[in-house]
């Protein structure tokens, strides 16, 4: 089996340049090397990440930062959000271990992967949690809930290096990938924005709870790409039909009020 490529790991508003070094220390113990920053709250490159790196600094070197975490995420597969599990989902729930093996296995597939990581005081956002395949918990003991950011990666990691030097057989989908994160993203919004004009978001402040659950629950399916393309079709299908059905209404009341 060819090497495979590790995941990549997404620190979304990472608050302290030491720790972001300390991430990209314990990346470098565990053969990963991808390193994605979401707005860093005091900006990129930080000397005092290279300071804490403990010589990692081909990680740091090769830090990409993006807007958001969409964004940072959008040419991935498979991201899996390391976070408490939150109420307000109804994603898969797995340990690091569960999780590596998935990743294991979509990266032998020849998908990309990745972990997301939120920042030390406010954790991740819901709504990207929603664009997330699910979600990665600790299990920790709840009479001590205490692991900094770096401690969360490299126990993520660990379970990856362990997979690689065990090489187990993969385990292959029976079905056809998921597409990547740029053309699902892509398909959530343009079913928003028919929804919008449909007034199915009702009322307004509601919005975002339910977008958010339409991700959620459309995500589930892991969709193809061919998948994708043919439910964009349908929806472009339908908000044409609904066009030709208001204009034929509005013609209908022009042609009434002339009578």
């Amino acid at each position: 089996m060819p090497d495979l490529i590790p995941p990549a790991v997404i620190l979304d508003k990472s608050q302290m340049a030491e720790n972001i070094g300390a991430v990209a220390r314990v990346m470098a113990n565990f053969g990963l090397s991808d390193l994605r920053l979401v707005s860093p709250r005091d900006g990129w490159p930080q000397e005092r990440a290279w300071a804490t790196a403990s010589g990692a600094d081909w990680v740091l070197d090769g830090v990409r930062v993006f807007s958001t975490v969409a964004e940072a995420i959008s040419d991935l597969n498979t991201v899996f959000a390391t976070t408490a599990r939150p109420r307000e989902t109804r994603q898969p729930v797995r340990t690091p271990r569960e999780a590596g093996r998935v990743l294991y296995d979509d990266t032998a597939s020849g998908l990309k992967t990745g972990l997301l990581f939120g920042g030390e005081r406010a954790g991740l956002e819901t709504t990207d949690i929603a664009l997330c395949a699910g979600i990665v918990t600790i299990p920790i003991d709840p009479k001590h809930h205490s692991l900094n950011l770096a401690q969360a990666v490299a126990i993520n990691a660990y379970e990856w290096r362990t997979l690689i030097l065990d090489a187990p057989p993969p385990r292959f989908r029976d079905t056809e990938p998921p597409a990547s994160n740029a053309l699902l993203i892509g398909l959530y919004e343009h079913l928003e924005q028919e929804l919008e004009n449909g007034g199915f978001f009702f009322p307004p402040e509601k919005k975002r709870s339910m977008s958010q659950n339409l991700r959620v629950m459309l995500g589930r399916a892991a969709f193809s790409e061919q998948e994708v393309a043919t439910l964009r079709g349908a929806i472009h299908a339908l908000s044409r039909g609904r066009g030709r059905v208001l204009a034929k209404m509005a013609a209908e009341r022009a042609a009434k009020a002339k009578e």
